[in-house]
């Protein structure tokens, strides 16, 4: 009988295998889906991780689903768990905070404090692995990221944007678009804050930079033309960089099934709010941008979705703002018709962490840390507005997809 069980165990063992094995073949005979996500802060991500789990808190069974989509199989973050750990965070940065004002003559007080922080730090840490644990790291979604100086390349998770500990849309993107897709996804994100469209995205075809009276009176009117669309060039370097090594970026590339690049996603704005021919520009800047991109990329109706700046937070703020009217009215321009889009981020604010925030973030610390972690300007660090926003990005591609 023992013989019979062993002989049974290995059996399936073999099965299991051959069958792992014979899925992964699978995946490799299909062509790797390439999407791209540029712009400035806001598709950098400024949300702390520890506000994602408020998405369960929602009642709404359109985001229970997004929770699903961005957590591991059955696996859930309480809002107590949440609490428990902000509270041991804040409890640890206060010993923190007390141990440097101690007099450093008091021995016995300062061994006493440190030994005090190790202890709540192990704990912190030990709260914050556990919740992190449960968050999805997709096999099917990889991405390759330059975040600011947060420059990453892995399985989809969080912790690809601002910083190791924090999102942007990218998650509630390439996982929704793994619910609906079942090739291979690759993601090349290159996002930088406080950049331009006008200046530092600057696409070739808008022409040369025409520096202000100020800017040309200054000595470093050479140096700011030749800068001009730096970043722009950034975004194509990495670009092409990540296509030139595709094997290294995906293990499920198959260079014999091939890639398509699908899809380009943009989210910036707000650094042209605050000059004339910044803002006054902005529609043909985009333009020119989109069809540049396609050019460079020998893709003519590559699939461009537009984030518009929704930080006025109302319709009627959102309305009276020269650059997101700009980012609308290129996507409505005739010769884009069914091939870029804009999408209103304004419509997925964070009502409930901008109550927590105007009735004072830092009396009601605790509270607010749990919902949100950054200023409106970056939609309050709030990790349930930008997986919403990332799934929202990823319908509105489907859809230009699916009218192909």
């Amino acid at each position: 009988m023992g013989n019979r069980c062993q002989l049974l165990v290995v059996s399936w063992a073999i099965f299991v295998m051959l069958t792992a094995s014979a899925a992964a073949q699978e995946s490799k005979t299909k062509k790797l889906k390439i999407f791209i996500l540029s712009g400035q802060s806001n598709m950098v991500g400024h949300a702390n991780y520890i506000t994602i789990p408020n998405l369960m808190s929602d009642s709404r069974p359109e985001i229970q689903q997004l929770a699903k989509l961005v957590f591991a199989d059955g696996q859930t973050v309480t809002r107590a768990e949440v609490d428990d750990q902000i509270a041991t965070k804040i409890d640890r940065d206060k010993r923190v905070n007390e141990l440097r004002a101690k007099a450093s003559d008091d021995e016995a007080a300062l061994a006493t404090a440190r030994q005090e922080v190790e202890v709540l730090s192990k704990a912190y840490e030990l709260k914050s692995t556990r919740i992190r644990s449960r968050f999805v790291v997709s096999d099917q979604v990889y991405i390759t990221s330059i975040a600011d100086n947060n420059r990453r390349s892995g399985p989809l998770s969080v912790g690809f944007g601002a910083s190791a500990d924090k999102i942007g849309p990218e998650l509630g993107f390439g996982m929704s678009l793994a619910n609906k897709m079942d090739s291979p996804i690759l993601l090349i994100k290159a996002a930088w804050g406080g950049k331009s469209l006008h200046y530092n995205f600057r696409p070739p075809s808008a022409g040369p930079y025409e520096l202000s009276e100020q800017e040309a009176a200054g000595e470093n009117a050479e140096a700011i033309r030749e800068q001009a669309g730096q970043n722009y060039r950034l975004l194509i370097a990495h670009v092409d960089s990540v296509l030139a090594n595709l094997a290294e970026h995906h293990p499920a590339y198959d260079p014999a099934a091939g890639y398509e690049i699908a899809g380009f996603v943009w989210f910036q704005g707000f650094n042209d709010q605050f000059s004339d021919p910044f803002r006054d520009n902005y529609k043909q800047n985009m333009i020119a941008f989109i069809k540049d991109i396609r050019v460079h990329l020998g893709v003519p109706d590559l699939p461009f979705v537009i984030g518009v700046l929704g930080t006025g937070i109302t319709a009627e703020e959102v309305g009276k703002n020269a650059v997101s009217l700009g980012q609308r009215a290129a996507a409505a321009e005739a010769e884009f018709r069914g091939n870029v889009v804009a999408v209103e981020s304004y419509e997925l604010f964070d009502l409930e962490a901008l109550e927590v925030f105007n009735k004072g973030w830092q009396e009601h610390f605790a509270e607010w840390s749990a919902v949100g972690s950054d200023r409106p300007y970056h939609y309050l660090g709030s990790g349930k507005f930008f997986v919403r926003l990332g799934d929202a990005f990823a319908q509105a591609m489907l859809e230009l997809q699916s009218s192909r």
